[in-house]
């Protein structure tokens, strides 16, 4: 069974499971009413011990579906209105440049702005670890706050600890879109 977590807990997935190499990270929700024809994104950033991404290709997205160490693989299902819509992040953990030592999952809507959108739009909101050999899930975080004004949220990180890894549930929302997380993240 899965641990159930809370915004902010913290989850040794080395501890949990310490022969595991891969884990696949699934971000879901379910959209309604005007929110069902925008386009949501997941993206993970891929952070060194600057908090900064090493180059362009440790930005995991839509566009760029695979980092360059081979490590992270997204996978993005079509959108589905009336069922729950999921990004899935493949990782193989021995496989990670070493330089990563974080990676940060977060969520945006597409022209939020221009359409009007925001994240009161969107239910059922979670980030979950699972074993990617056996589809065993370890942790769940249920995003359970009402983002009225936020368009982008950070659902989790994922990073290193004293050689272990660890993922923390976020559900830290913006009024922002994905380029914020791209300045924050890129810039120098």
């Amino acid at each position: 069974m899965a641990v159930q977590l809370t915004k902010g807990d913290r989850f040794n997935i080395s501890q949990t499971a310490p022969d595991l190499k891969k884990v696949a990270i699934a971000l879901g929700w379910q959209v309604r009413d005007a929110a069902e024809n925008s386009e949501i994104d997941a993206s993970a950033f891929m952070l060194d011990a600057d908090g900064k991404i090493p180059n362009d290709n440790y930005f995991v997205f839509y566009n760029n579906s695979r980092s360059p160490d081979g490590a992270v693989l997204q996978s993005v299902p079509q959108p589905r209105p009336d069922r729950e819509n999921k990004s899935l992040f493949g990782i193989i953990l021995d496989q990670i440049d070493p330089a990563i030592q974080e990676m940060v999952f977060v969520v945006t809507i597409h022209e939020a702005e221009k359409f009007n959108l925001n994240f009161s739009k969107i239910d059922k909101a979670f980030i979950k670890i699972c074993d990617l050999d056996t589809l065993t899930d370890l942790a769940r975080y249920e995003l359970t706050d009402k983002f009225s004004q936020e368009t982008a949220l950070e659902f989790g990180r994922l990073y290193r600890k004293n050689g272990e890894w660890r993922f923390q549930a976020v559900g830290q929302g913006y009024q922002a879109g994905l380029q914020s997380f791209v300045d924050k993240y890129c810039g120098s």
